[in-house]
């Protein structure tokens, strides 16, 4: 790879003078190079602000501080100590791939890219992420925030943007030496962007507004999954309880079964055991 010139040269050293005074050097899964404890983190983040994260990620890790701790409960038992940060999917994929890790890998999580996107849900971000941050491998990967800061200095002028070519510029100044911190860095001054410059993500091919949580599916299945975390319920209990009409409940009440993160004894539906 060619050298890199001065605006990158620049652009480096100003990612890193960032990080430097205002980096979030505190946060507690960047005290770790655990990838077990790395990869709940990166599931956890996945449309989720830190500030909501760091105290749902410190519990999670009391009540399952290992991989085999979380493998060995039930889908119910993670369910419930995922309560607080939605999308309970994510929850049954970091189960799922819990799981695998301990029958297929005896307990020790993958070391390469390609077996860590072989897990359940892993895609090709959260497996470059655990790279990074717990083996330290220079892995070009692309997140929101790390795509915020390469469109704002590379691609001012530029719509449409795909990610393959924030990729070629990721790659390009990467510090092969220290991925782990370049990322942080990277991660800390995108957030930092995107309060300061506002969000340039709407430059990207990649876009997409995130739509309203108030009065969509995923508010009436996540009201479901809450309710039955503590007591089991009837469907009749159930459109009691909630402020939903009958045909929504129902209809997200079937998929959450055939999800398999509900199940039905008789007539009462409750969190798998």
């Amino acid at each position: 790879m060619r050298p890199l010139n001065k605006r990158e040269i620049a652009f480096v050293q100003t990612v890193h003078n960032y990080f430097v005074q205002h980096g979030r050097h505190d946060l507690p899964w960047r005290k770790t190079k655990n990838p077990y404890r790395i990869l709940v983190s990166e599931i956890m983040l996945q449309q989720t602000q830190v500030d909501r994260v760091i105290p749902k990620y410190k519990a999670f890790l009391k009540v399952f501080p290992t991989v085999r701790a979380l493998a060995d409960a039930s889908l119910g038992d993670v369910l419930r100590a995922w309560q607080g940060l939605g999308y309970n999917r994510r929850a049954k994929m970091l189960h799922n791939a819990a799981k695998q890790v301990v029958t297929v890998h005896n307990g020790r999580f993958p070391r390469t890219h390609e077996a860590l996107m072989a897990l359940p849900g892993i895609g090709h971000y959260t497996a470059g992420a655990v790279m990074a941050f717990a083996y330290n491998t220079p892995i070009p990967i692309i997140e929101t925030n790390i795509r915020t800061v390469y469109l704002y200095h590379f691609f001012k002028k530029d719509s449409h943007v795909a990610d393959y070519k924030v990729l070629e510029k990721v790659a390009r100044t990467l510090a092969p030496e220290q991925p782990r911190t370049w990322y942080w860095a990277l991660m800390d001054y995108g957030t930092h962007l995107k309060k300061t410059h506002g969000n340039p993500n709407v430059r990207s091919r990649t876009y997409a507004k995130q739509s309203k949580f108030k009065g969509s599916d995923r508010e009436v299945r996540g009201a479901i999954v809450r309710a039955l975390t503590s007591e089991s319920h009837t469907e009749n209990t159930l459109l009691r309880a909630l402020p939903f009409k009958k045909e929504r409940v129902t209809e997200q009440l079937q998929k959450l079964c055939a999800e398999l993160m509900v199940t039905k004894k008789g007539h009462q539906y409750l969190l798998p055991e």
